[in-house]
């Protein structure tokens, strides 16, 4: 015997009599303005789209948890840190950067890494790549940046001459770029790529001595890429290569996981240390400071809806917990407001009251009430300013993080120095770590982007940062870039010239 169905329903929860047919003037005449089920059918479909994000549109996202498996309460009094074997749920989101929504996985592109921590502190949410470094030190630039990256204004493309023009005029840039379009610039799948909280962050402990501290997530899948051949067949059949993977991945009951690492840095030693230790254009070698396991992550659930969990998922980097805390990077200080305010025009001001976004292990209490959408009971009858005498939360009195501090004039001022500062050292070491074959791949990789470029001073600009970074490296890229300029000549004198 079949159990009787659930009778559907409009949003006011009236039954729907009719579902396949609009109500119309006669059998034959047009569709009347009263049909109120239609017409909220109607409405409610073209409202299924929320903006799409500027930056990350793509992406796909899981549940999980993560497991301390050292001790690091010498380091920071984070709860969800203090204790060997203590677990805390996560929710990951991985994306691409440039593309929108329709755009394929499989493309030459940075991957956003972020994690929210569902702690009993609180959410703290870890934004970061799936490289330890970025393009830029200050945010004032990343607006032009994302710009020069995107969809030109009048072809609406992505255009090389956009891309090498902005990398020509902002040699910071040169480090990332190696990484880019190296062999690590194109991740087989979410799950075979490392994770990096990418920026300068600090640590804590309950006697308020400071640290300061990089994020290292080490996929146990190991690391795999693919060339260039490999993504264009891969995202030419299958635009959700990487999302289809992690979602299968789970749900066959093979669960990724990576073991998350540090680097710690005494205070004391940053003022005076090799490199300024808050350029997100640059690394801290582990030879200078060890990476050093703290635990493992690993996700095992799948959101039971993709646009409830993945698409509505909002990571803040300004959320924090007692014990964890930013550092002067210009990088992150400008992310602690960009980001917030990214969800609060996308999602709306309660966007952190969503499933997704609020805390699972405690609970939120504030004196927020009101505003777009607020779906909850809004406080009820309690009282919504602060102090108050009727028993609402009040201050703890305890910072989260400990105090910097400040010397000097306010002003904008060029980014500090260190005696071994430059913007082509790293990138050069980088590219004296790869063997031979690996330096052909890159160095073909940047040719087949760079001999695109319109014009020759942007080609040369560019190609002078590499030589900075390494002569080798230039002089191979000029030689690959001069090969392709002169096979297109060649192509295009054949197209042209028809003989008798």
């Amino acid at each position: 015997m079949m159990s009787k169905k659930n009778t559907l329903t409009t949003e006011s929860g009236a039954p729907v009599a009719d579902n396949q047919n609009s109500q119309t003037a006669g059998q034959t005449g047009p569709v009347l303005l009263q049909d109120q089920h239609l017409i909220e059918k109607l409405a409610r479909f073209n409202r299924e789209r929320i903006p799409e994000r500027i930056v990350h549109a793509r992406g796909s996202g899981a549940y999980g948890h993560f497991e301390v498996t050292q001790d690091v309460t010498k380091w920071t009094k984070a709860k969800f840190l203090n204790e060997v074997g203590k677990k805390t749920e996560v929710f990951v989101r991985f994306s691409t950067v440039a593309g929108s929504r329709g755009a394929a996985d499989a493309v030459r592109d940075p991957r956003g890494f972020a994690v929210k921590f569902y702690t009993e502190d609180g959410n703290y949410d870890l934004v970061g790549n799936n490289t330890p470094i970025f393009f830029i030190r200050d945010p004032l630039k990343f607006p032009d940046f994302i710009h020069s990256q995107k969809y030109d204004p009048y072809t609406n493309q992505q255009e090389p001459d956009n891309v090498w023009d902005f990398f020509s005029l902002s040699p910071e840039a040169t480090h990332q770029f190696t990484i880019l379009f190296s062999d690590r610039g194109i991740p087989k799948s979410y799950r075979h790529m490392n994770g990096y909280g990418s920026h300068t962050f600090q640590w804590v402990n309950a006697e308020g001595e400071a640290f300061w501290v990089k994020y290292h997530f080490k996929t146990d899948q190991s690391i795999e890429c693919l060339t260039s051949e490999q993504a264009a067949e891969i995202a030419g059949n299958s635009a959700e290569h990487h999302h289809i993977d992690l979602l299968h991945a789970i749900d066959n009951g093979n669960p990724p996981s990576w073991t998350v690492k540090v680097q710690i840095m005494p205070i004391a030693e940053a003022r005076e240390y090799r490199f300024n230790p808050f350029d997100l254009t640059k690394v801290w070698p582990h030879g200078d400071y060890p990476i050093m396991e703290i635990g493992r992550m690993t996700l095992d659930r799948n959101p039971d809806n993709y646009f409830a969990d993945v698409e509505q998922a909002a990571f803040d980097p300004g959320h924090f917990v007692p014990g964890i805390g930013p550092s002067p990077d210009k990088m992150l200080q400008g992310r602690l407001f960009a980001y917030g305010d990214a969800h609060r025009y996308r999602l709306g001001i309660n966007h952190t009251r969503l499933p997704v976004n609020c805390p699972h292990a405690t609970k939120a209490q504030n004196y927020g009430r009101d505003g777009f959408m607020r779906f909850d009971d809004n406080g009820k009858g309690s009282k919504n300013y602060e102090p108050n005498s009727f028993d609402g939360p009040v201050q703890s009195n305890e910072n989260l993080y400990a105090p910097l501090e400040i010397h000097g004039v306010t002003g904008s001022h060029e980014w500090v120095k260190h005696k071994e500062d430059d913007d082509f050292v790293q990138a050069g070491n980088l590219y004296r770590l790869m063997d031979e074959a690996q330096r052909k791949r890159l160095v073909d990789n940047i040719a087949g982007s760079l001999s695109q470029v319109s014009r020759q001073d942007i080609i040369d600009h560019s190609i002078q940062h590499f030589s900075n970074a390494d002569k080798e490296y230039g002089n191979r890229i000029t030689e690959a870039v001069n090969e392709l300029k002169k096979i297109e000549s060649n192509q295009i004198s054949q197209r042209t010239f028809q003989p008798f």
